[in-house]
């Protein structure tokens, strides 16, 4: 088997192609567009870059047949916030051989040690972590834009090798078609008409008035988490101008009191449901195809990409009073019929309570490894959220 680094053209289309070659007979899957994972790996398109490095490499046999691929990278703004210094690994694709995922993982180990790394995580993101992120382990249906999908295999291949899980995410399903429960919208609407209390959705001609409001909302909100990095503005303009053909201002939310912003709530259309149609191109003909399955309401799911609350208010109720103005507004919109609430962390109890509330129902997990180098020192899992003492909360 030969590694090869993926430096130039010829070596980008085959590292496009090996998903293509894992997926060739599985309906549930939405190949990525091929332009957006190719931002990922461009130092002016991913502000990650900034202070960040990343490696891609595909791997194939000795006829030159594609096997696997893997990259690794390190974001430097937040490697060196956990106990030891933690790099990562992913946009894994990989047959069903335990030989030939090893070798990808070593690629992605040694190098990792190269840069002074003592663990990885994977399958993660070089980014944000509401895309491409964790390894689907239970729920193998279609899955919402930006939360990953992988063979069930992929899983044995992870842990065989000595991947442990960090955390798990747990993802619910809405069905709109079914009523929220009573006492939840008798919550809602008391809060949402109390004084002093303000909803507004996203409006592009206020747009850094809203961008400002978010990183003050992210910031209070997650300022006590284990890894918080303050959120830089320029990330947001730039998540507002290259998702602008699919973001919809309307599921965009922003809650106030006294005018002082204090909840966000950020939810999508489901792309995946037209990507599965365009096979990751974006070619004139692929555009003209998007914009026509765009009007045509191909697109009949949500996926909730980000919610967040500032610490205060996190009792309040606000998150159902959001919920009760977005309900209202999804009614001129009934095309879509079911809401995927992503990404709540085992860590965080609070998210998965409100998901839970609105009548969620669990319908995948995926799960965020850690690999620790050396493999005699003690394994921890993420922190429950509220956890003094990160220390109690281990792994085996």
């Amino acid at each position: 088997m030969k590694l090869i680094e993926v430096t130039d053209k010829g070596t980008k289309k085959l590292f496009h192609k090996v998903p293509h070659l894992i997926y060739k007979n599985d309906p549930n899957w939405a190949c990525p567009l091929e332009a957006m994972v190719e931002e990922t790996f461009t130092p002016g398109k991913n502000s990650t870059f900034k202070n960040g490095i990343a490696i891609r490499w595909i791997l194939v046999d000795e006829n030159n047949k594609l096997l696997g691929r893997i990259a690794a990278f390190i974001n430097y703004n937040k490697s060196h916030t956990y106990e030891q210094p933690t790099g990562g690994c992913g946009f894994f694709e990989c047959v069903n051989n335990q030989e030939v995922a090893n070798m990808l993982f070593d690629a992605a180990k040694e190098w990792n040690k190269k840069h002074e790394m003592e663990a990885m995580d994977g399958p993660i993101n070089f980014g944000e972590n509401y895309l491409n992120w964790g390894l689907l382990v239970e729920g193998f249906i279609p899955t919402g834009f930006g939360m990953p999908y992988n063979p069930p295999y992929y899983k044995e291949l992870f842990e065989n090798y000595g991947f442990k899980v960090y955390f798990k995410q747990f993802n619910y399903h809405l069905d709109y078609s079914v009523p929220f429960p009573e006492r939840f919208w008798k919550i809602a609407g008391w809060v949402a008409q109390k004084p002093g209390y303000s909803f507004k959705h996203f409006d592009y001609k206020h747009t850094e008035k809203f961008i400002q409001d978010f990183c003050h909302i992210y910031d209070e909100a997650w300022r006590t988490f284990e890894h918080y990095k303050p959120l830089d503005p320029q990330d947001i303009r730039d998540f507002m101008i290259s998702s602008k053909a699919i973001l919809d201002p309307e599921m965009i939310w922003f809650a106030y009191h006294n005018d002082i912003p204090i909840a966000l709530f950020v939810m999508i259309p489901d792309l995946n449901q037209i990507l599965k149609k365009l096979k990751g191109k974006l070619d004139p003909i692929s555009i003209l195809k998007f914009f026509y399955y765009k009007k045509t309401h191909v697109m009949t799911r949500t996926r909730i990409l980000i919610m967040g609350v500032v610490p205060k208010y996190q009792r309040s109720g606000i998150e159902s009073a959001i919920f009760w103005h977005q309900d209202k507004l999804m009614k001129h919109k009934p095309w879509y019929k079911e809401v995927e609430l992503s990404w709540a962390g085992d860590f965080n109890p609070k998210i998965v309570a409100v998901y839970e509330a609105v009548g969620g129902k669990l319908a995948k997990t995926h799960h965020t490894y850690r690999y620790l180098f050396d493999r005699t020192k003690p394994f921890h899992r993420m922190p429950t959220l509220g956890t003094e003492n990160a220390a109690d909360e281990k792994a085996n």
